[in-house]
């Protein structure tokens, strides 16, 4: 049938009893399976970052609007890195930054979750939020 056909034989489940075969174009179907995989590709956006830099002296106004939009990435469906950057003299305190990491991850406990602890990398602590 399938050389009457000029299609091909596929095995589709050799387990089963009998087994399971499909009359297919290959090319055709090898074409499909890629067109397939990169739709799911273009779908999945948890692998694209967007960064959000807050400092240890960031106002309240200002901290507001990075919440915004960190909340606007995450219903888009990207991952939010969050990176409070010390300057100066600033390092001697960085209890200041971690707070306005934590004030930042609970505004937006609802939209996100943290992936891992907040780290602090030489002057720099880091965090990153995960859509729900």
């Amino acid at each position: 049938m399938a050389r009457d056909g000029n299609l091909d034989l596929m095995l589709v489940s050799e387990t089963s009893d009998p087994p399971v075969c499909k009359l297919v174009n290959f090319g055709q179907f090898k074409y499909q399976q890629r067109k397939k995989e990169k739709q799911a590709q273009k779908k999945s956006k948890s692998h694209v970052i967007k960064e959000l830099k807050l400092s240890a002296k960031i106002s309240e106004h200002d901290l507001m609007v990075r919440v915004n939009h960190g909340r606007e990435f995450l219903e888009k469906g990207f991952k939010v890195k969050v990176s409070v950057s010390f300057r100066g003299r600033e390092i001697i305190h960085p209890e200041l930054g971690r707070q306005n990491v934590d004030k930042f991850v609970d505004l937006l406990r609802e939209n996100g979750t943290l992936e891992g602890q907040v780290s602090q990398s030489g002057r720099s602590l880091i965090a990153f939020l995960n859509p729900k």
